[in-house]
């Protein structure tokens, strides 16, 4: 069965890959590494029909539960390099003071 791979630039190796689709009313995407599987997926709604209107609504449902995919990926992915960089010892104090006021305007005291 053949699959589609989005490779993450990392050195432990891992992917996510999106499983066809065929014969599914499902949008899924599976992330693998050494250590752990996590699994994306929507359904997709269809009431059966071969119709213009049915593949009309189903492209419109993609064109929505696409991009809510992504954003669990990108949230799940962030969340998996904190937790990487936190297990590295890789945040300094300056790091985490920037992440703590990220977005927030930081007056520095010269006195």
């Amino acid at each position: 069965m053949p699959f589609v791979y989005f490779l993450i630039d990392r050195p432990d190796y891992r992917s996510v890959h999106i499983p066809p689709m065929a014969n599914s009313l499902n949008l899924e995407a599976v992330y693998s590494a050494p250590q752990a599987t996590e699994t994306f997926q929507h359904a997709i709604p269809s009431d059966g029909a071969d119709t213009l209107a049915t593949k009309q609504a189903h492209l419109k449902a993609l064109q929505t539960l696409v991009p809510k995919l992504q954003d669990q990926i990108n949230v799940f992915l962030t969340e998996r390099m904190e937790e990487d960089k936190k297990a590295q010892g890789q945040i300094s104090a300056q790091e985490a003071k920037e992440e703590e006021n990220y977005g927030e305007e930081v007056v520095e005291d010269d006195a």
